[in-house]
């Protein structure tokens, strides 16, 4: 038991105080600053789940999330088999797939919001130069467009994470299952789904669960690359809790909509987690 307990303490710490008392504070309506307020019980609640703002953060969280996870994964799997390959440079492609994901937030926002601009984007410049549009398209000012975008720039500045994982996974499958097909005559294309797929599948359940969290509660790259706008169009739950906490002052209304989205998550994680057991 007492090698255990600095384990059990830092997890106390870390995890169950923060919930507590983020579930404590949400049975408030406090002032920010000052966190003064009285008690209000669930009214915080009510008014949350009573109006048709928090299914509509919901619906453009969860658009977000799909969006650009199912690009990570894509892009992802593609690069990672890639990598595999004996292709020249290989070490040195290896190292530079990685820049994204280690490059700072803000750095990555200003460099594509200067390729995305409207007017002098190189962006616009290339598709405006192919004939693929007629005129200059605002971006990141207009809807759909700023859900693309910071669809794309999620994908972009996170599919490293899913090149690690499934290129490490690559590695560890051995070479004699790829022979033992290309004796049965399997060509390239029934190789990957009969054997290099079935082989990722444990890797992916982990990496889709992780990046799915991850990106559920993504704040800075959309708060700096949109603000929530055009219209609140890419105002997902993150930045409502922020704006409730920080914007508004109300904190006792921020805690409530972040034990929600605890809750959401906590409620996606058991179903994926249960579909996952189910599958394999």
């Amino acid at each position: 038991m007492a090698l255990i307990a600095p384990t059990v303490v830092v997890l106390s710490a870390v995890i169950v105080y923060p919930l507590l008392s983020a579930i404590y504070l949400s049975l408030f309506a406090l002032d920010t600053p000052t966190l003064q307020g009285g008690w209000v019980g669930l009214a915080n609640y009510r008014t949350l789940l009573g109006g048709g703002e928090f299914w509509s953060a919901l619906l453009t969280t969860a658009i977000w999330t799909v969006g650009t996870l199912t690009l990570q994964i894509l892009l992802g799997l593609a690069m990672a088999l890639l990598l595999h390959q004996n292709i020249l440079f290989r070490s040195l492609a290896r190292s530079l797939v990685l820049f994204p994901y280690f490059l700072s937030t803000v750095v990555a926002v200003l460099v594509w919001r200067w390729l995305f601009n409207d007017l002098y984007g190189l962006v616009n410049q290339l598709l405006l130069a192919a004939g693929i549009i007629a005129a200059p398209v605002n971006w990141l000012g207009s809807m759909p467009n700023a859900m693309l975008g910071i669809i794309v720039v999620g994908a972009w500045k996170f599919f490293p994470f899913v090149v690690i994982a499934i290129l490490a996974r690559l590695q560890t499958i051995p070479e004699a299952l790829y022979e033992a097909a290309k004796m049965d005559g399997a060509g390239p294309i029934s190789r990957f789904f009969d054997v290099t797929l079935p082989q990722l599948r444990e890797v992916l359940t982990i990496v889709i669960l992780l990046r799915a969290v991850w990106d559920f509660k993504e704040f800075d790259l959309i708060y700096l690359l949109t603000g929530g706008g055009p219209v609140n169009g890419t105002r997902t739950l993150p930045l409502i809790v922020y704006n409730q906490a920080f914007g508004l002052n109300q904190m006792g209304m921020a805690a409530a909509w972040a034990v929600a989205m605890m809750l959401v998550m906590l409620v996606f994680m058991l179903a994926y987690l249960r579909r996952a057991g189910r599958v394999s």
